[in-house]
Parts: structure tokens; C-alpha cells; sequence
């Protein structure tokens, strides 16, 4: 595997957050973790937008964020214009993201979905490829630049 993954999200998704970090690392991933890192009520911006730039600059390959709902961590990663964060639960939208989207960065909704759910859907975002063609052009009219 080997590719850089940047790991991030709020207190609600601290939990699945460190379980994720443990088992990308297990399966060769290189996981850079951005916070937070207690179960601390935080504020999810101060740790989604460092994690956002850093996917952005292309010091990571694709982000994970995971927050209660995945709304505020998906909408806070997406005002970066080189950011398309899909919010995922459910595998056919994991994959999808990839796909038809070329997402570069899962939220994941962990008062929602299971661990074990979430884990599935961190997979299959990280191993499925972009399909290009019709798509690409699509893809290349979402940023606002």
C-alpha cells in the first residue's frame, strides 16, 4: 500500500479516529494524525482545515475525517478548493466518492454508522481508483479558481 493518509476530525469521532490510526497503520499506511487528541470538546475547524491544506499541498495522498454527523467536517474540508470531501455511509457511496467524484477526502458520520462500518468504508475509499473519462470533466468544474 504505503500511501500517506492524513487522519483527523472532532471529539465524537476521537474513538474511531485512534481504532482507524491502528489498523491503516497495520495494514501499511502511512497515517499522519492532525487532532484531536482527547475526547475533549474541540472545535473540528482547528484540526479539518490543517489536514485540509496538508491534502491540498499534496503531503498527503487522501484524508479521513470523522466527526458525529460528517456534516461539519465534510463542509469545513470543502471550503479548500482542492479539497472534494464526500460524506459516506454506506459502501456503494465509499466507492462512488472515488469513482465518479475523484473524492480526496472521506467524512465519516460516527454516531451513525459502526466502527466496523466505518473501517469498510475507509477501505474501500482508499483503494478504489478515480474512473476518469466522462468524469474528469465534471470533477474539473467543481472548484470555484
Amino acid at each position: 500500500m504505503g500511501k500517506k493518509i492524513a487522519i483527523g476530525g472532532d471529539h465524537a469521532g476521537f474513538d474511531y479516529k485512534a481504532k482507524m490510526i491502528e489498523k491503516l497503520g497495520s495494514l501499511g499506511y502511512e497515517v499522519k494524525d492532525f487532532g484531536p487528541f482527547t475526547t475533549d470538546s474541540v472545535d473540528y475547524p482547528d484540526y479539518v482545515h490543517p489536514l485540509s491544506t496538508a491534502v491540498e499541498k499534496g503531503e498527503y495522498e487522501l484524508g479521513i475525517v470523522i466527526c458525529g454527523s460528517g456534516n461539519g467536517v465534510a463542509i469545513t474540508a470543502n471550503k479548500h478548493q482542492g479539497i472534494r470531501a464526500a460524506l459516506c455511509w454506506n459502501e456503494d457511496l465509499a466507492a462512488l466518492a472515488r469513482q465518479h467524484n475523484n473524492a480526496n477526502v472521506l467524512a465519516i458520520p460516527a454516531r451513525f454508522i459502526s466502527y466496523e462500518l466505518a473501517e469498510k468504508l475507509a477501505e474501500i475509499f482508499l483503494t478504489t481508483d478515480f474512473e476518469g473519462g466522462r468524469h474528469s470533466n465534471r470533477v474539473n468544474k467543481i472548484a470555484c479558481q
